[in-house]
């Protein structure tokens, strides 16, 4: 066994700042796609097509991201299991980084015709590649050191990140959008937010080098040779609920945060700046109730909340999409903040509830497929579904509210059957079954 005595252990709260950093930076990269393919992608790199279709084919190559996000999470959590948590960290943060700085230098269909969406659809895989690895590096790395009491409670920073992300890659587009003419904007002021994703990276990666090892990963002495083929083997049903039970926030979130801002300028005729006002807002508070409702899955139990947020969400989706479509501001953002208040109460406490449902050799991987797989279900498919529906619907998107209900009611289900984690040391749980 590793002498975990020999690692000096970092303070939670420098730990938590680089993790969430890193979340941050690598959601920002994610989250400046998804808003530049709401925006403007559409008619840059698919001239060819009517509004609607190109903003379906922009939606389609955001999805790609999701459907690489589970191979990256079985890359790099091939490399987590097998070497250690910390080199995720550097590994997924270059990747996201490298490729999201490319896509601001892609020349668009006018200057290289069809070559341009190509490139585009690789970079954007390779961005899901990078993040389907930084997820389960940031967050075990952080609840492998954590006080079992308080698990949730510093395992909730790296779930901060993506609420950072997105209000600094949207705060990027809204300051450009409101300085610069639509030509401007259309000629090379999308591709500032990319640029910068490199300047963000090197602050990330400067953060995160002197980060020691997880103890939870040392302390491990047989470690899993192939751990892909052991999640399949013993924990696919694991897998799959998981996988299902987190379907419906990443469908909530996409939903908010990318469809209903092409929705919104598109359809209602509201301008980008109060559209991407209204969504900044919602996600602010998100973000400010994460640890509120972490520390309340130290309390309560993590499945408690995860249900309550599922519930929350079923009901909502309705009357979220009727206030979306009034095209009124405020009541826009009560519609969005609803979603999200649903949202964070079940992911907020997930940084620790996966790590501690997944046996410690195999938790990586185990862990971030999980995650990225049901990114694949609700985060993927939701802007392109949700625009398909709207075509044929009347002003009230009715149809996009009953296929978020259906997926939350999906997720309620696969919650239903996972059994709740005690706050305690997560080998500890990991190891009880094997000692009944």
């Amino acid at each position: 066994m590793h002498d975990v005595r020999t690692v000096r252990a970092p303070s939670m709260p420098r730990l938590a700042a680089a993790s969430l950093a890193g979340t941050a930076i690598e959601f920002y990269d994610f989250f400046v796609y998804g808003t530049a393919a709401a925006l403007i992608l559409g008619p840059l790199f698919f001239p060819t097509f009517s509004a609607l279709a190109g903003t379906l084919a922009a939606f389609g190559t955001f999805g790609v991201g999701f459907v690489a996000r589970p191979l990256g999470s079985v890359l790099f959590g091939h490399i987590g299991d097998r070497r250690g948590r910390r080199p995720v960290l550097v590994g997924s943060l270059l990747l996201t980084g490298a490729a999201t700085v490319a896509v601001g230098c892609v020349p668009t269909y006018d200057t290289i015709g069809v070559a341009a969406p190509v490139l585009l659809l690789v970079l954007r895989f390779l961005q899901g590649l990078g993040l389907g690895g930084e997820w389960g590096g940031a967050v075990l790395l952080t609840a492998e050191h954590a006080p079992a009491e308080r698990r949730g409670l510093w395992t909730s920073f790296p779930q901060v990140g993506p609420a950072l992300g997105f209000l600094l890659a949207n705060g990027v587009v809204l300051a450009l959008s409101a300085t610069l003419s639509g030509a401007q904007f259309a000629a090379w002021g999308w591709r500032v937010p990319f640029w910068a994703a490199g300047v963000l990276a090197a602050t990330g990666l400067w953060l995160r080098s002197s980060l020691p090892e997880s103890p939870g990963f040392l302390d491990i002495d047989d470690h899993a040779r192939v751990p892909l083929a052991e999640v399949a083997r013993d924990h696919w049903r694991l897998v799959l609920l998981t996988a299902g039970a987190l379907a419906v926030g990443y469908a909530i979130f996409y939903a908010v945060t990318t469809w209903s801002l092409a929705y919104g300028t598109e359809r209602l005729g509201v301008s980008r700046t109060v559209m991407l006002t209204c969504i900044m807002a919602a996600v602010l508070v998100k973000g400010s109730l994460t640890p509120v409702a972490a520390l309340l899955g130290d309390r309560y139990g993590r499945r408690p909340l995860c249900l309550a947020g599922c519930t929350a969400a079923a009901l909502w989706m309705f009357p979220m999409v009727a206030l979306l479509a009034t095209g009124e501001p405020l009541l826009m953002f009560l519609g969005f903040l609803g979603a999200m208040i649903a949202f964070i109460t079940m992911f907020a406490v997930i940084a620790a509830y996966l790590p501690e449902l997944y046996e410690p050799r195999v938790r990586c991987t185990g862990a971030a497929v999980g995650y990225n797989l049901g990114g694949v279900i609700g985060g993927a498919l939701t802007p392109v579904v949700a625009t398909a529906l709207v075509e044929h619907g009347g002003r009230v998107p009715w149809g996009v509210g009953a296929y978020l209900t259906g997926i939350a009611l999906l997720s309620l289900g696969c919650f239903a059957l996972l059994p709740e984690t005690r706050p305690v040391p997560v080998a500890v749980v990991a190891a009880e079954p094997a000692m009944d």
